[in-house]
């Protein structure tokens, strides 16, 4: 059974730092590019970011950008997002998806398997 596990959300305070996994089971992780995104209460899901099935290739939501790095290891099954000077406004549940191709080009809106999400916090 095809399965994406989040998991490292939490509570953190305004410039904290949080590294959020996702790993998969039944399934080869390396055939696809995974994305990650994110939905606050009242908002539409928003993609954050994705990195291509190598790892050679990644993109960020401008929001994100110098704050967030994704990386992913194959060998683990596992991707990663490290955050990194946290906002209020990163306040959201983060899930991670498996994206229909190895690239990252579209992925908002190209993906499969989806893990259950792990709720994100900043507040003091």
């Amino acid at each position: 059974q095809w399965q994406l596990v989040e998991s490292g959300g939490g509570l953190v305070q305004p410039g904290g730092s949080l590294r959020l996994s996702c790993a998969a089971s039944g399934f080869t992780l390396a055939y696809y590019a995974i994305g990650w995104f994110r939905q606050a209460p009242g908002k539409e899901r928003e993609g954050v970011s994705c990195i291509s099935n190598s790892g050679g290739s990644t993109n960020y939501a401008d929001s994100v950008k110098g704050r967030f790095t994704i990386s992913r290891d194959n060998a683990k099954n596992t991707v990663y997002l490290q955050m990194n000077s946290l906002k209020p406004e990163d306040t959201a549940v983060y899930y991670c998806a498996a994206v229909l191709d190895y690239y990252c080009s579209g992925y908002v809106s190209n993906t499969g398997y989806w893990g259950q999400g792990t709720q994100v916090t900043v507040s003091s």
